[in-house]
């Protein structure tokens, strides 16, 4: 019988502190969680004491795990695999722990990851969620920290360091002091770093992520999405020296503050403040994508690592939300003569928003220039930075006809110097010019093009296309003028058969 079900994959993190598990569906370049739930089992609690794994939290895990083989299963979940890292690989009771697990669900595949596998996977991660990431990715759980060095041709040099928030914690018997002492020790120990000084720094894991969220709040950040989060080398250090010394009950009152954190925060402040100090990093970047993703990507959808997973967004958006799949190609075309000198990267923007141009068309009309902003500034996907979204979330609002003076804008005001805000206006306006000439259909905006001559911008429609011409050609062509400060002429040219 056949199923119109997406394929499914399932992946649990068991890690030191929490255990999680993702359901994915499809096999794409953006990974789609469509179950994420999480449990803190704390299994790493004393183990630098003891050498075992807490026993309460080996008797929750049975049943948390239980739970979660249960929904995987239940929603046709292949692969599904547990992935154990570093409490239960470090633990003398660790292997007895996952012989019980084995025994209990004897068809899951069960791998106790080493510490060089988890920072790889950790690395691919960081791939996966930041397209080019060249530098250091740290990925800080309750038992360890990994640190890996990623550069264009691949990935380098992993180890893994006892600097997990709970262990560093119980080896600091909670004395930060301490705590310092141990991270500086620690880190001094790997060589390799002085290969990645003055490098990115990329952050990944729960602890690193609650930092990120309580400064969001703090600094009353426009975006409250902490993937690809970004601060100057300085930013980070004053954030971990506030995160060091603020007290609790003030960190409780932000808005969205992750309570359950709070505990780790202190600890993984110290080790971020170390690894400053030794990198000195050109710049700090949160990343939400880490060893999940990695698994995912590694064996589910290994092939589309190489895509691009902005342009993989916007088409698959183009294809559910738009009217036409040819239309963007010819949109990237004809708004090409108005930005001759625009960036590779500036080009790559332009080229993903002629292909969300359309996303609004079924959006109730006097909301569709709202909806759109609001769609394109919080879309899901992986490869979508802050000031790209604020980019390209102006230029589709104004493509829908927005009030340049409407408030929900303001995350677009913060986030855009002047040069980016004009230019995506310009952008939507040029867009918004080539809907009105051509209906949304491609055919109709064949045989008419922008052009200069001299410092006038001329809309040229061949004599079989001078139909289109009408009253909301013209005000579009007004507009588009307006917003690049240029006189503006429409001229009917015959077809050169040449």
């Amino acid at each position: 019988m056949q199923t119109d079900t997406p394929r499914r994959s399932a992946v649990v993190d068991l890690g030191s502190n929490s255990v999680r598990l993702v359901v994915f569906e499809g096999v794409s370049r953006n990974p789609v969680p469509i179950f994420n739930e999480k449990a803190v089992l704390r299994l790493g609690r004393g183990l630098t004491t003891t050498g075992r794994l807490n026993e309460e939290g080996v008797s929750m895990a049975m049943e948390v795990l239980n739970r979660f083989h249960a929904i995987a299963r239940g929603m046709s979940a292949d692969p599904f695999e547990i992935l154990a890292t570093a409490a239960v690989r470090d633990a003398a009771n660790g292997p007895e722990f996952v012989a019980a697990l084995r025994a209990n669900m004897p068809d899951v595949p069960i791998r106790i990851l080493s510490g060089e596998e988890e920072a790889d996977h950790s690395a691919i991660g960081v791939m996966c969620g930041i397209p080019g990431a060249s530098g250091l990715v740290a990925d800080v759980g309750g038992g360890s920290l990994e640190l890996i060095r990623l550069t264009s041709d691949g990935r380098h040099d992993a180890n893994t360091l006892p600097l997990g928030v709970i262990r560093l914690g119980d080896r600091s018997k909670g004395d930060l002091t301490a705590a310092k002492n141990l991270a500086d020790a620690d880190i001094n120990g790997v060589e390799w770093l002085s290969k990645v000084k003055g490098d990115t720094l990329y952050l990944v894991g729960g602890a690193f992520r609650a930092m990120a969220r309580l400064h969001i709040a703090r600094m009353q950040y426009p975006l409250n999405i902490v993937h690809y989060y970004t601060l100057a080398t300085e930013e980070a250090r004053e954030m971990t020296g506030w995160l060091l010394h603020a007290p609790r009950r003030a960190l409780e009152r932000l808005p969205g503050a992750p309570k359950k954190r709070l505990d780790d925060v202190p600890f993984a402040a110290t080790v971020l403040r170390r690894l400053l100090r030794k990198v000195q990093p050109d710049r700090v970047v949160f990343c939400v994508d880490g060893l999940r993703e990695g698994w995912y990507m590694l064996n589910v959808a290994p092939d589309c690592l190489p895509q691009d997973p902005m342009q993989a967004v916007a088409q698959d958006m183009c294809a559910r939300l738009g009217r036409s799949n040819k239309l963007p190609k010819a949109l990237i075309k004809w708004t090409a003569p108005l930005f001759a000198k625009e960036t590779e990267r500036q080009q790559h923007l332009r080229h993903i928003a002629c292909w969300l141009s359309d996303v609004g068309s079924h959006d109730h009309p006097e909301y569709r220039a709202e909806q759109t902003y609001w769609r394109i500034l919080r879309v899901q996907g992986v490869g979508f930075d802050h000031e790209a979204r604020a980019w390209l979330a102006l230029a589709l609002a104004v493509r829908y006809a927005v009030d340049i003076n409407a408030t929900f804008l303001a995350s677009s005001r913060a986030l855009l110097d002047e040069a980016a805000w004009k230019q995506a206006v310009v952008l939507g306006q040029t867009l918004r010019l080539a809907y009105s000439v051509s209906g949304g259909t491609a055919i109709l905006l064949d045989g008419t093009e922008l052009a200069w001559e001299q410092k006038e911008l001329v809309l040229r429609l061949e004599t079989s296309r001078v139909a289109v011409k009408g009253e909301s050609v013209g005000r579009g062509l007004s507009r588009l003028g307006q917003a690049l400060s240029v006189m503006t002429r429409l001229v009917e040219a015959e077809h050169d058969a040449k």
